[in-house]
């Protein structure tokens, strides 16, 4: 997440100055050939084999030593048992939110009708998608909002069908937080199984369910890899690489609070970007400073400290809007606003996954699931096209009409115009067969 030399042409509305620049700038959408060949692999030979080469797999690659990968829904619950009361309220909370924002935004999702020329009645309806495939991470650390991302707003969507996976992680077993987090969140049942042939299993319908009709939820390359190679075959909500941050940030903004942020996010792996475009000379200076003073403190400082030396990046700018321009080029998955005339912001950012605004927002409290809004967002500029997952992810938009047969001339007679014109005849005879009934009555 770096302005390469063509991106840095296209910034037009004044110059910058680029204060720190990623030590690899190797481009995010490359593909490591061994992660394709290997999950190209995989994924043929499960779809032959099945089940057992699910296990095979398992057993291999995550330690499970078990026949049956089910946990049904009363283990899910007992799982909270195993977590520290304030754990099990968070989740709680949590999940609670996330289901709310989603049904703020279901009931905003209008089904109508309405005539459109006299005669002639268009509409749409919302409707489910009848299978889910949700993939819950819990590989270095267990990101445990993903199940209210995803099971909790396709619950939330009417999605009648949703089946889970996570790694068995912990001891051989899930983790059973996210076993709660899932339940919290709606879950009825998961599967203890990861990566590849997780995703495998979902899709090919191997787990006593159909076929997923589409999957959801982060994961590892190898799990982007199969989502890549899985999509059309079934729907995907983005193709998400490392997580990514960027901060904008005038002078009223302190170094201590946006250097916490954007190692907040660096953390999550040592190939997460992290960038800072500020109009603030001083912040420009003092924020590695502050970022080298905290990461000695940090107990992740392995991780996110080697994030920030190879992928974090530095702008200085003369104008907010210079800002912004830069910012709409990064297309960044998280995007945090530190700084005054918030509205203003709002109203001149157009490519992020999700926005943060002000101080007392940080994208530490969605990842958690704490401020209701969805985590699964796109990331290596998807963002330039696209939003992140939401409950119309699980849902199909789809159209229908209505005709009459006095609607019939003002239809079918430009339409044989144009189909001769284009000289497809089926099409001009499926009009001009109407016209021609129409005339005999």
């Amino acid at each position: 997440m770096h302005l390469s030399e063509q991106d840095m042409s296209r910034i037009r509305t004044g110059p910058f100055t680029v204060v720190r620049e990623p030590a690899t700038t190797t481009a995010d959408h490359v593909r490591d050939q061994a992660v394709v060949d290997t999950v190209s692999e995989m994924l043929s030979t499960i779809e032959r084999e099945g089940m057992g080469a699910v296990l095979r797999y398992a057993r291999d690659l995550d330690g499970f030593e078990g026949s049956v990968t089910e946990i049904g829904e009363v283990e899910l619950e007992k799982a909270g048992e195993l977590l520290p009361t304030a754990v099990r309220e968070a989740l709680e909370a949590g999940a609670d939110r996330t289901r709310r924002f989603a049904g703020m935004q279901r009931a905003r999702l209008q089904d109508f009708e309405e005539e459109v020329l006299p005669g002639v009645v268009c509409g749409q309806r919302f409707v489910p998608v009848a299978n889910v495939g949700a993939y819950l991470p819990a590989g270095r650390f267990p990101l445990l909002a993903s199940a209210f991302m995803t099971v909790g707003v396709a619950d939330v969507a009417g999605v009648p069908n949703i089946v889970s996976c996570t790694p068995p992680s912990n001891a051989g077993a899930p983790h059973p937080a996210v076993l709660y987090a899932a339940h919290v969140s709606g879950g009825r049942v998961v599967h203890a199984l990861g990566g590849v042939q997780a995703l495998a299993a979902m899709a090919f319908g191997l787990l006593d369910s159909d076929p997923a009709d589409i999957l959801v939820g982060a994961g590892n390359a190898y799990v982007a890899e199969a989502k890549r190679q899985l999509y059309g075959r079934v729907g995907i909500d983005v193709l998400a690489g490392p997580s990514e941050v960027a901060i904008l940030a005038d002078d009223t903004a302190d170094a201590t609070t946006v250097a916490a942020d954007l190692l907040g996010q660096a953390e999550h792996g040592p190939t997460s970007p992290a960038n800072l475009t500020t109009t603030s000379e001083r912040l420009a200076h003092e924020v590695p400073r502050e970022i080298e003073r905290q990461l000695a403190s940090l107990s992740t400082r392995d991780i996110a400290g080697a994030a920030w030396r190879d992928f974090g990046s530095i702008y200085l700018t003369e104008t907010r809007e210079t800002a912004v321009e830069i910012m709409d080029v990064l297309a960044p998955e998280h995007l945090e606003v530190l700084a005054e005339d918030l509205d203003w912001w709002l109203g001149s950012l157009h490519n992020y996954g999700s926005l943060f605004l002000g101080e007392w927002s940080t994208v530490a409290y969605a990842d958690k699931g704490m401020s209701g809004t969805n985590h699964v967002l796109p990331t290596v500029r998807g963002a330039r096209y696209t939003g992140g997952l939401s409950v119309a992810g699980f849902l199909k938009q789809l159209t229908y009409q209505r005709a009459t047969r006095e609607s019939t001339m003002a239809q079918a007679e430009p339409t044989v115009t144009v189909s001769d014109f284009e000289r497809l005849d089926a099409h001009r005879d499926s009009a001009q067969l109407r016209l021609d009934r129409v005339e005999q009555i």
